[in-house]
């Protein structure tokens, strides 16, 4: 027996889950990221969080997670009971069927266990989508739509859940393997545009508070407001992503956050690469408009004591109405990442009993 649950909100419970980009560390490697994926997925399912999501991105020297779907086959074998999945697939980049396949795959391997989680954001430059796209493509917001409605109609025929028009197109085409069961699939949004998607379409959202703060419980807001269910059963699900990271201490809380603050600031100034440490993050010579950004950076995240965390949490929880909790930490030292998940878990009263 374990209990996921963090505290009551309205009439449910709120959850805790993981978002895990991968990350590389100066003087790491890629393949220690992934290790290190595995390792930590294994330790927060043993903590009881709820999913285990893993993220998409692409020519990049800071994460290692370039195919969700490949980690996740591993990950879910190295896992018996937590919801694994994909945070997400980067959907424009690809055919809907194959991602349908794909997921389809997974799900036969790993039977009421899976996420789906899609997006249109890049996950790269420019010049990489286009590479990932085997070309120049004309980009059409609408598309977006319209795939996820495709990929979702794929899988579903393919569970025996739905059937194609008599005069469709595709009506003789099936993803494989076809059989019972569906993943679960999540709508990620960090804007008014994804929330509305969500809604138009139906889907759980799950709202990148750590990415794009301004305007976030408006957006969550809109998406109620404009929920259309797809099947009889369907209502709105929120959860958000947030950066946390806890310490025994106030003070050791900020100098692991050091890392994570250097490394965004630069990447909005265009020059990400690997993790710094934390003592080359506090070393570095800010300029007084950096020392104001890297405030400003520190602001969209939770850090501190277990207690302070959980308080934090609880209030974010709040604000936007949310069943559940994305947790994203990132530390230059993986044990303090593992120990960060833990102490967040334990504050929250989410370990298994």
């Amino acid at each position: 027996m374990h209990s996921r649950a963090i505290a009551p909100r309205g009439n449910g419970v709120m959850k805790l889950s993981v978002l895990d980009q991968s990350p590389i560390r100066k003087g790491g490697t890629a393949a220690d990221a992934v290790h290190e994926t595995i390792e930590l997925a294994k330790a927060c399912e043993s903590f009881g969080y709820e999913r285990y999501w893993l993220a998409e991105h692409h020519n990049t020297y800071s994460f290692a997670g370039s195919t969700p779907e490949v980690l996740i086959a591993r990950v879910a074998a190295e896992t018996k009971t937590m919801r694994i999945g994909s945070g997400g697939i980067m959907l424009p980049h690809y055919s809907p069927l194959k991602v349908a396949e794909n997921f389809r795959m997974l799900e036969t391997l790993y039977p009421e266990r899976i996420d789906l989680a899609v997006g249109r954001a890049p996950g790269s430059d420019q010049r990489t989508a286009v590479a990932l796209q085997g070309g120049p493509q004309p980009w059409d917001i609408d598309t977006f739509p319209q795939q996820v409605a495709l990929l979702r109609h794929y899988l579903e025929e393919s569970a025996g859940l739905a059937q194609w028009p008599a005069d469709h197109p595709y009506r003789s085409v099936h993803a494989s393997p076809r059989g019972p069961g569906l993943p679960q699939m999540w709508m990620l949004a960090s804007s008014m545009s994804g929330a509305v998607f969500a809604a138009e379409l139906g889907l759980p959202l799950s709202f990148a508070h750590f990415i794009s703060p301004d305007g976030g419980v408006e957006a969550v807001e809109l998406y109620r407001r404009r929920f259309k269910p797809h099947t009889p059963d369907d209502r709105p699900r929120v959860a958000v992503g947030i950066f946390a990271i806890a310490a025994p201490t106030e003070e050791e809380a900020d100098y692991l956050c050091a890392t994570r603050n250097l490394w965004v600031l630069h990447l909005l100034q265009g020059r990400s690469g690997a993790f710094p440490s934390p003592d080359e993050a506090l070393a570095y010579p800010y300029s007084d408009a950096e020392r104001a950004q890297v405030k400003a950076i520190a602001a969209r995240s939770i850090s501190g004591t277990p207690q302070r965390v959980r308080e934090s949490l609880e209030r974010l929880a709040a604000n936007y109405g949310a069943e559940e909790l994305n947790v994203l930490s990132i530390t230059y030292d993986f044990a303090a990442r593992v120990r960060s998940y833990r102490l967040i878990a334990e504050a929250c009263r989410s370990v298994r009993a």
